[in-house]
This record gives C-alpha cells, structure tokens and sequence, in this order.
C-alpha cells in the first residue's frame, strides 16, 4: 500500500478547518480558491477518504457537485477512487451506479450541476462540496445544491477561482470576509500561485512560462493564477499591450527569401446597388493580414513563432467573385503562405469553400465562430500580444496602417459566465474587420508542429 500524500502547509490548514467544522457540527460555508494546479482536488479527495472512513460504520452522505458530469465529476470520481487505493481501502468500496462510491454504510454521491440535470431529492449529511463553484448557477446552487445540507446544518464548501466578480464563488466569498470580519472565524482561503511555488519550485517554473507565453494581464493567468477578477468590460488591450503591439519592423509589399508566411483573412460583405441609386454604405471589409514567422525564439518551454504583421489588404463591398482570384494569386503565387485560417460563418463561407478547393485543405482552414470559439480566438489573441510574440509593422501612415490601429485601440472585451468572453469593436464607433483578421492571423501561427532542436528558420521557410 502506498502512502497518502503529504498535504503542504496551505492545504493542510484548510483541511484542518473544515474538519474542525464537520466534527463539531458547526455547519460552516467556506469558499477556497487556490492557483490552477495548486492542490485544491487533492484537499477535497482526502477529506473524502478520512470522513467515509471515520464513518464507514456509523453512516453518512457526502455530496460533491462539479459544474458538467463528463468531465469533472468523473475526474473527481477518479481521484477519489486513487486515494481510497492508496489508504487500502479500494478492496471495501461498493460503486452504486455512476455516481456513488460505498464504503460500509457511507457513501460519496457525485452530482452534475448542469441546466438539464435532476438533482433534487439528494441529501448530504457529512459534507457537502461544490468544484469549480465559479461555473455553477447561483440560481441552481441556492434551489437545489444548498437544501441538500439544510437538514442536518452540513458543512459546505465552494472550490474554484475567480472570474468577473459576479459569480457563485464570488458572492459566497464576499458574504465570508464579512462573517469573518465580525467574528474572527476563517471561511476564506486565498493561496496564489506564489504561495505554491513556494512549496513547489517544479510548479514556480512552469507558472513563470505561463506568465511570459500569455502575459500578467491575460484574465485567464489574471483569474486562474493571481486570482484576481478581470476587470469587468472595457478595452481589450490596454495601453502597455498596444504598446507591446508596436513593432520595428518594416511593411512588406513582396515575401522574403526563406521566410515562412501565414495568413488571416475576415470576410467582410458585398456592395448591391442599383445602377441608378445611391452611394452604398461602408461596409464590413474583407481583410487580410499577412504574417511573417520567426523561429529563432522557440524552444521547449516556447514553442510558438514570434508572428511579424508584414502587410494589410482590404476591400470594401467587393463582390466575393472578383475577390477569389486575387485572393488566390496573393495567398499562392506571392506569399505562398503555409496556412491560411478565413472566417467561415455566415457570408465567408462560399469563399472559405472556393479557396479550400484551389488551395488545399492542407493550407486554408475554414473558422465557424460560436461563442466558446471565439472567446478561445480572444484569449489566444491577448496571449500573443502580451507574451510579446505578435508584432505590427512600423506605423506609416496608410489607410489600413491608420484603420488596424484604430480597431486595435477601440476594441472592447465583455466577460461571461463559464469563463468566456467576447471582443468587438462597438457598430456606433466602426468595425472589427482588422481585429478579426489579426486573431484569425494568430491561429494560422500555429500551423506546424513544436520545432525540433537544430531545425533552423531557413529550413522551416523551404518546408512546403
């Protein structure tokens, strides 16, 4: 039998609260928020095997809830069933089903929290538990997760991290600092990824990567490592990341020798007009922004290219049948770019599908946008910007120059539940052509495998 593991100072400390709560029926809430890695499954986990076998004669139900079932409550499950292995204790347990794990007349009871799923009727008697409690519904958790516990003043505690200071976690958390701050009892437990370096200098290494392939400021190492809330809406660059935006290098009008280019492309829509009417509106641009990728940066903790914005073209209410033969000559006969990703929902798609025939689908990757997928482009966006790896040509004045930097610095973000987000430009002061382009740029970066040691630039330039 191998030895459970030994909890570092911060999870012990919390460990040692809720137990102190759960053996004297004292009936707490708390709410932990620990840096993403940091051990808050492994706390829940132990807490689980020592009630259930404490409790293995007397009886007793403990309820976890997690946000989805698949994947989070089975990993939970999992987890559970790891650490019962190794206190030895695998060979008693009883499965009841998918959800529940018997030990003696104890049980763990795991439960999805989900919009569609039926939850009520459950009672928890020992300890009831929420992961990942900034995904769940308030509205949810006090209907249904909450009464669980009324009936015997169970001890209750919210895991998770935060996110735009409204949520679940969130207003429990504030409602703990209070009752903390007029009795003296903790119910609060912050351990940022500092602390756990600390203990961890493997995790230090690996949380410092983070920070220079994202940036301090990205709300996804804001959130899940410093444990800060984003900063609600508003710009989504701010003024050191524009700056970090700006780069020396010159525009481009024709590739270099050796150099390997992607593209970006946002489809913009068709100007009908009568022959006799009047002028058309402007209309979204279709855009295309080049990229130039330098692989002299990467190695095995940085695998990314550094991305150079080399060129911009644009036409507005250009027909899509005059577009594509331009788009093929510029994209296969001037640039011959690796990869190109085009913006494939709604109008984009006929021209999406036209150049996946002339191109190959080896190169031209069509994107459908929906809101988990776009707020991946966002937050890949803002990575790439504020680790320092995407970088514009040296301002000069042009239209599109003048009309990238005006999208850039008008660009909003909105943050929402479940830890997404959303970026525009808002309609009343323009378009988003150019931010949209530019994100799209960025997952065409990615397109070749982590670059092998000794593989130069020039070799990766004459890859076809």
């Amino acid at each position: 039998m191998s030895p459970l593991p030994t909890l570092r100072p911060y999870q012990a400390r919390i460990g040692r609260a809720v137990l102190e709560s759960v053996l004297h029926h004292k009936g707490l809430t708390f709410t932990v928020e620990i840096a993403r890695q940091g051990g808050k499954n492994e706390i829940s986990a132990l807490l689980e095997v020592f009630l259930l076998a404490t409790h293995r004669r007397s009886g007793g139900d403990l309820v976890k809830c997690a946000p989805t079932f698949v994947p989070q409550v089975l990993i939970s499950k999992r987890r559970l069933a790891d650490r019962l292995a190794d206190a030895g204790l695998w060979p008693l347990v009883r499965p009841e089903g998918a959800h529940i794990l018997r030990l003696g007349r104890a049980r763990q009871v795991f439960l999805s929290c989900e919009a569609g799923a039926h939850i009520v009727g459950h009672t928890a008697s020992l300890l009831l538990e929420v992961d990942e409690a900034q995904e769940v519904d308030a509205e949810k958790f006090t209907k249904e997760v909450r009464p669980m516990g009324s009936a015997h003043g169970v001890t209750t505690v919210l895991y998770g991290t935060p996110w735009d200071g409204n949520t679940l976690l969130e207003q429990v958390k504030a409602l703990n600092l209070e009752l903390e701050r007029r009795d003296g009892i903790p119910r609060h437990f912050r351990v940022d990824w500092e602390e756990v370096a600390s203990c961890n200098p493997a995790y230090a290494q690996y949380v410092e990567a983070e920070r220079q392939r994202l940036g301090q400021d990205h709300p996804l190492f804001r959130t899940q490592y410093r444990l800060l809330p984003v900063q609600g809406g508003g710009g989504l660059f701010s003024r050191p990341l524009l700056a970090m935006l700006e780069g020396e290098h010159s525009r481009l009008r024709s590739p270099q020798p050796g150099k390997a280019y992607v593209a970006g492309i946002d489809v913009g829509g068709e100007a009908w007009q009568a022959p006799q009417g009047p002028a058309p509106t402007r209309h979204d641009a279709t855009v295309v922004s080049i990229g130039e990728l330098d692989f002299s940066p990467c190695d095995d903790l940085h695998p990314e290219p550094l991305v150079r914005i080399v060129e911009h073209y644009w036409w507005q209410g250009e027909a899509h049948h005059n577009l594509f033969p331009r788009l093929v000559d510029l994209l296969k006969r001037v640039w011959r770019c690796r990869r190109v990703v085009i913006d494939a929902t709604g109008i984009g798609a006929g021209l999406a599908s036209l150049l996946v025939k002339s191109l190959g689908e080896g190169v031209v990757r069509p994107f459908l946008f929906t809101s988990p997928r776009k707020a991946r482009l966002g937050f890949d966006l803002l990575s790439a910007v504020g680790a320092g790896r995407l970088k514009a040509y040296a301002r000069d004045g042009s239209p599109e120059c003048q009309a990238f930097w005006r999208e850039m610095e008008q660009a909003e973000a909105r943050y929402l539940p479940g830890g997404r987000m959303d970026f525009f430009v808002d309609p009343r002061k323009g378009h988003d052509d150019f931010l949209v382009s530019t994100a799209l740029l960025v997952q065409a970066s990615s397109y070749l495998p982590r670059v092998a040691r000794g593989y130069t630039p020039e070799r990766i330039g004459a890859v076809r």
